[in-house]
């Protein structure tokens, strides 16, 4: 039964401290006259709250009887307060038992939310224990009422028409695709989407420029899908790839038949693109994230670009990854499904394994031919050469790499860390160097010699006057070294040359094919036109050190990602890695991504770590977390399902680590922020998601504790 607003608030009152001071009233005093037909609207409202994550019945007046269709935004009174929402449906007659609060105001005659997109909302929610609201609110963009005139008036200023009808399909037929001939079963997929064939594969792509780039290949395969009379959404990380995808797509497809959503873009051009997929004149939308979530109409291809990327995680609740949601959409519109990179992360890997996808890649004489030489200074040879390559941040080969390698192009050099210098450390006794405010890590942000004062990375106060706690000493010494601090140590080991940076702040997306230093942090790797002449691979050991489960996959997809950038063997190109060899290492040596990722996934299933298991985090207050946990084991329990449940754990940030130290040892246990893991099998998934989302939606009812945070998959977890 779907409840009206007063309802709602008589069965829970005094829960909402959004709506505290209005109380309910179940019974509502005469309106305007109704709708004639289809007299009551359920209403979807917007809030973040989620005991309210279900529809409201609302009655429609006689006046918006036309314009209150399902799926448009509309305004309700909720308890005394004005509420924005969506119209899920209009039904005859309303189970709630009582008067009906009147629909307030109808925002927008568009409907924004069709039912596949509602469907999918729905899908997501259960999936990460989340609400539909919070789902929506990354799916469908904010509304501009200049947009949505021009769709009225035919006004475009101009831009592409808003016309509803079918977009545009490409004049010739795709063919077999060029790019994909070099790898196996590559011709079967794209021959599969011509036909109008659903298949599944997950693509090891081998070049990131050129003619055969990993661009291309997505567009190829978007091509052919759009042959068969289906539209396709391709989501990527960020801008850069987005530039480079959609420059490819409208190579091969008509302009108007590609839409860009990003919000990167802002708001205006943002809703403009996504009524341009609702109503049918784009038939492929790529962008960032949110672009999972594009209305295309008669979906037949959803492709994610390099799902390892933790951009494609959403930071807002319901935390959802990309890769997750085109597989849900993917099922849900009986879609074929790409995902590709340079790399393959072990979720992918699990699909594979499973037969869920069939792996794409290529055969190993066509590696040697596409790839660049691959080279280990940490190896025992070039040991034997230069006893001082583990310690030198520039081994000899690297050095020797690089002189020759300006010689013929650009010469791609990978670091770490952006800054000067991210870490100072204590000269004599080499303990961090502390800010002496909030014990936060001590930093020098640009290249200031000796003049340069450090401040702290987390409060920005400079401490000009720093003491080591430890030792008295008062020298401090870099602990790790920058982007911009490689950058000025290579101008002067090769003088005349040019130093390019791209980091932080100041990242580039391409550089041109001549002579020149490009020093980049990992994942800010410009493409240079015609390919890198030699790739310098720094900091190996600072990516595989990190406390993380996914440190050495993180560290081979950055990588593979940036040796992809560089020409093959037979043009002269080449790539150093100074790191420890290591299996991360091996991997880049052989060119074996698959391999890597299928020892990782048997590793993580003999552990029983994820993703061989999903992983739940609840994270908040001792008392809180206590009683969430103890609430979902114990209906876990009574339907028959145990969980292994790990914590819960302090939750010792950088800062409230370093208080510690300080002294601070007063604070109420009751208080301390503490996480709670529960591993869960996949055949008990939907239970346990179930049951979360059940025991959130009541522990934000009652109000008896503190909020907890739910995060389901959480890279950053373990």
């Amino acid at each position: 039964m779907a409840p009206n607003a007063g309802q709602a608030m008589t069965n829970e009152p005094q829960q909402l401290s959004l709506l505290q001071g209005f109380p309910a009233n179940p019974k509502t005093a005469p309106g305007p006259p109704l709708a004639a037909r289809l007299p009551v609207a359920r209403v979807l409202i917007e809030s973040p709250l989620p005991h309210l994550d279900r529809p409201f019945d609302y009655s429609v007046p006689a006046e918006m009887a036309d314009a209150a269709q399902p799926g448009v935004r509309v305004r309700v009174k909720f308890s005394g307060q004005e509420l924005s929402g969506y119209v899920l449906e209009r039904i005859a007659e309303s189970d709630a038992g009582q008067a009906l609060v009147p629909l307030h105001k109808v925002i927008s005659p568009v409907a924004v939310l069709t039912p596949g997109l509602r469907e999918l909302a729905n899908r997501v929610a259960a999936r990460y224990a989340g609400t539909v609201s919070d789902v929506l609110r990354v799916a469908i963009p904010p509304r501009v009422a200049k947009v949505e005139k021009e769709l009225v008036a035919g006004d475009t200023g101009g831009h592409p028409p808003i016309e509803a009808g079918m977009a545009p399909l490409p004049s010739e037929p795709s063919g077999a695709g060029p790019a994909w001939t070099d790898y196996r079963n590559g011709t079967a997929f794209l021959r599969h989407l011509s036909a109008g064939g659903s298949p599944r594969a997950v693509l090891s792509a081998l070049q990131g420029f050129g003619p055969r780039s990993w661009p291309r290949l997505i567009a190829e395969a978007v091509a052919a899908v759009r042959q068969s009379g289906r539209g396709a959404v391709v989501v990527v990380p960020d801008y850069r790839d987005l530039d480079r995808i959609q420059a490819v797509l409208e190579e091969l497809l008509p302009a108007s038949d590609v839409a860009r959503l990003t919000s990167d873009d802002g708001q205006t051009p943002r809703y403009r693109s996504y009524l341009q997929v609702l109503n049918g004149t784009a038939g492929v939308a790529v962008g960032t994230r949110s672009a999972a979530y594009a209305p295309v109409r008669n979906l037949g291809l959803v492709v994610c670009w390099d799902d390892g990327d933790d951009l494609h995680i959403e930071q807002r609740s319901p935390y959802a990854h990309t890769r997750e949601v085109l597989l849900l959409r993917a099922e849900q519109d009986s879609a074929a499904c790409l995902l590709a990179g340079h790399t393959r992360s072990t979720e992918a890997q699990r699909l594979v394994d499973a037969g869920w996808a069939m792996p794409v890649d290529a055969e190993r004489a066509v590696v040697r031919r596409s790839v660049p030489r691959l080279l280990n200074t940490a190896d025992s040879f070039e040991q034997e050469r230069d006893p001082l390559a583990r310690i030198a941040r520039l081994p000899g080969a690297a050095w020797r790499t690089a002189k020759e390698g300006l010689e013929r192009g650009p010469v791609l050099v990978q670091v770490a860390r952006a800054g000067y210098a991210p870490s100072l450390v204590c000269d004599a006794c080499r303990e961090p160097a502390r800010c002496q405010s909030c014990q936060g890590p001590l930093a020098i942000a640009g290249a200031s010699g000796s003049s340069a004062v450090p401040q702290c990375r987390w409060c920005s106060v400079p401490a000009p006057a720093w003491r080591c706690s430890h030792c008295n000493n008062t020298h401090l010494r870099r602990g790790a070294t920058g982007a911009l601090r490689t950058a000025e140590e290579l101008g002067r080991a090769f003088p005349g040359k040019a130093v390019v940076t791209s980091s932080g702040d100041h990242v580039k997306a391409a550089v041109p094919g001549v002579a020149s230093l490009v020093v980049a942090t990992v994942g800010a790797e410009p493409v240079a036109d015609g390919g890198y002449a030699a790739a310098l691979l720094l900091d190996g050991d600072s990516l595989l050190r990190r406390e993380n489960l996914r440190a050495g996959e993180d560290a081979v997809r950055r990588w593979f990602n940036a040796a992809a950038l560089v020409r093959p063997a037979t043009e002269g190109g080449i790539v150093v890695i100074t790191a420890d060899d290591t299996a991360a290492v091996g991997a880049l040596l052989r060119w074996d991504p698959a391999g890597y990722a299928q020892r990782e996934l048997g590793l993580r299933t003999e552990l029983q770590l994820p993703p061989a298991v999903r992983v739940a985090s609840v994270t908040g207050g001792r008392t809180a977390v206590g009683h969430f946990t103890g609430s979902v084991t114990g209906r876990l329990k009574a339907e028959g399902v145990e969980l292994r449940v790990a914590g819960p754990a302090p939750l010792l940030t950088g800062h409230s680590a370093s208080a510690g130290k300080a002294g601070a040892n007063t604070a109420n246990a009751a208080s301390e922020d503490v996480r709670t893991l529960l591993f869960i099998p996949y055949g008990q998934a939907a239970t346990v998601t179930r049951i979360l989302r059940a025991v959130k939606s009541a522990s934000a009812a009652k109000r008896t504790d503190d909020p907890v945070q739910l995060r389901l998959d959480g890279v950053d977890i373990l």
